[in-house]
């Protein structure tokens, strides 16, 4: 389904016949894609586990930091015990790249990847059973990682129901074009999430100051980090969802070190209120 996957040698150029998006050449390529899960000591073997996907996961040397996060926190009693499932992307970045493609496409398409190629083999070599409930099951990423997060839950809320992101890609990077979603991401807060029924999923955001703005060669005025997730959180708030929003001075894309001092929290949050079934 991603399979080979496509990467680009050049930048896209603007399609004269449509502003909002790129045309750009792209080859296919063969990756391999490293998944690293973190199973806690207090997993019960043989019962239905929460767990959190965590996109942009390491691509060599295991990243330790939200291992080490939890290990703090549900010894603290102040999540449940839970899987981290952390799934490399597939390579490159925005339009004409596998990471692009995965990340900033506006379906459930990779939310439907990952139930049925990627939670079956954790199950399989890791020896757990993951949770079916969407309240038990919670999506975190940074940058188009971060709308991704948001993108599998809102299409596909029958499977996820928490969300934390971090420098949400909330912008137009959505390649190629969808008609659906012309404005890719930021239809998000500009019709999608106005003009919807309200869904049960609970989310936390967070931005810097000092985020990207990104003119773009489209000039398509669908670039600004900061304003996208200011107006994700105004939205938010005007159709009574569960949500946080955190705004913090002196940071740039992806928050940086002030990262380290939110999520314990952050996760915490995003968290709150779950109950197993059964």
């Amino acid at each position: 389904m991603l399979n080979p996957g496509i990467a680009r040698k050049v930048f896209g150029k603007v399609d004269p016949k449509n502003p909002k998006t790129l045309i750009v050449e792209t080859h296919e390529i063969d990756y391999v894609r490293q998944i690293t899960v973190y199973v806690p000591a207090q997993y019960k073997k043989g019962s239905p586990a929460p767990f959190m996907v965590c996109h942009d996961g390491p691509k060599g040397k295991p990243n330790q930091v939200i291992p080490n996060m939890l290990d703090n926190l549900i010894a603290q009693k102040r999540v449940p015990p839970m899987i981290v499932i952390q799934i490399a992307n597939g390579g490159g970045d925005a339009q004409g790249h596998e990471r692009g493609k995965e990340y900033d496409t506006m379906s459930g398409l990779y939310a439907e990847y990952i139930e049925t190629e990627v939670l079956p083999r954790v199950e399989k070599n890791c020896g757990v059973k993951l949770t079916k409930d969407p309240d038990g099951r919670a999506v975190m990423g940074s940058s188009s990682g971060g709308s991704a997060a948001l993108i599998m839950a809102w299409y596909r809320t029958d499977l996820y129901r928490r969300v934390l992101t971090t420098s949400g890609t909330f912008v137009n990077q959505q390649w190629p074009f969808d008609p659906k979603t012309p404005g890719g991401a930021w239809d998000f807060h500009d019709k999608l999430i106005p003009n919807s029924p309200k869904k049960p999923i609970r989310l936390f955001l967070a931005v810097g100051d000092y985020d990207l703005l990104n003119p773009n060669v489209m000039r398509d005025g669908m670039h600004d980090w900061v304003e996208a997730n200011h107006r994700m959180a105004k939205v938010l708030e005007a159709k009574g969802y569960e949500y946080q929003y955190l705004f913090c001075q002196n940071s740039g894309h992806g928050i940086g070190n002030a990262k380290i001092q939110f999520l314990p929290h952050a996760i915490e949050w995003v968290w709150h209120g779950y109950e197993p079934k059964g």
